[in-house]
């Protein structure tokens, strides 16, 4: 039997370019995409698109009925910056939203779920360097105590209902497709758009704070990498570590002038300083290259090259 996806968030920033990947794999119409709203016409208008809110399981489940859906991903969340602005909204969306689409898992109505977790569930008691699988983890953020009373839920019921739920622990994500999102890492994506119109950009974070970071099309790999995987292959239930490149603003900005000579970079930290101190600035993954194989492709540079080279 053909596999039905329904892509929940499927307008965000990691959302929309899974959509056209998953369609490429599986066929346009065997890939619902879903979200508040018709925003993102594009999107809405390269299949079949439902327009639900992930914090009503009755409109989730009446749509994995309508369209015989067996695997679903459920991207829609509020993320850290978003989030400590609004926290109980935060909790209540990233919460519920993942226990809705569970729960369906659980009733058997799906067979497959992945859900993403972040960087964002380690703390500053976390080791920072090389940060380990299985470690201390007391996030600061709303966004990272959700990740990680997630991370809990999902290894729950797989492990008492049999759920096959996959995920991983996305480091901050680039792309020139769509805008950022609310998260601390956003300055990597906001600092190429500035870097092309105006020729300078000021960062939130400090010169040397160095952050795990990945490009979209390594995300989206790892991502369909781990669904794509045997269930038995798929060892940890909770949620993956996985790493592609750590570096600093002033690095990425070295790597731009390269591209860029007149570009200059000025720094002003905000409230995100605080933040970014409380995650690592690098990652062990080294259980998803046991278990499915997993391996980045883009270094900082080649990041740079394709960033400008589609932006502009």
């Amino acid at each position: 039997m053909n596999e039905k996806i329904l892509i929940i968030g499927a307008a965000g920033q990691i959302g929309s370019e899974l959509t056209y990947k998953l369609r490429a794999i599986h066929g346009n119409y065997n890939v619902i995409a879903s979200d508040l709203n018709y925003n993102n016409l594009e999107l809405v208008n390269s299949g079949t698109f439902e327009i639900i809110d992930a914090m009503d399981y009755a409109s989730i489940k009446i749509c994995c009925e309508k369209h015989n859906i067996t695997t679903i991903y459920l991207l829609a969340a509020i993320l850290s910056a978003t989030g400590e602005k609004y926290p109980m909204k935060a909790w209540d969306l990233n919460m519920q939203s993942l226990f809705h689409v569970l729960n369906l898992a659980k009733a058997k109505a799906i067979k497959k779920v992945f859900w993403p977790s972040s960087i964002a569930v380690f703390g500053p008691t976390t080791p920072s360097q090389n940060t380990p699988q299985h470690t201390t983890m007391e996030p600061t953020t709303v966004y990272g105590i959700t990740k990680q009373v997630g991370e809990r839920w999902c290894q729950y019921y797989h492990e008492k209902y049999d759920v096959d739920v996959r995920s991983i622990r996305y480091p901050g994500i680039i792309s020139w497709k769509t805008l950022p999102g609310g998260g601390t890492t956003d300055y990597a994506v906001e600092i190429y758009h500035d870097a092309l119109k105006d020729k300078k950009y000021e960062c939130f974070l400090s010169e040397n704070t160095a952050l795990p970071m990945m490009y979209m099309d390594d995300a989206i790999n790892a991502t369909v990498s781990l669904m794509s995987a045997k269930a038995e292959n798929v060892k940890i239930r909770s949620s993956y570590n996985l790493s592609g490149i750590s570096f600093t603003p002033k690095q990425i900005a070295d790597s731009i002038k390269k591209q860029i000579p007149e570009f200059k970079i000025t720094y002003k930290p905000d409230f995100r300083q605080e933040i970014a101190d409380s995650w690592p600035s690098s990652i062990d993954d080294t259980k998803a290259i046991e278990d499915w194989n997993w391996k980045h492709q883009f270094d900082l540079d080649s990041i740079t090259k394709d960033m400008i080279k589609n932006l502009s």
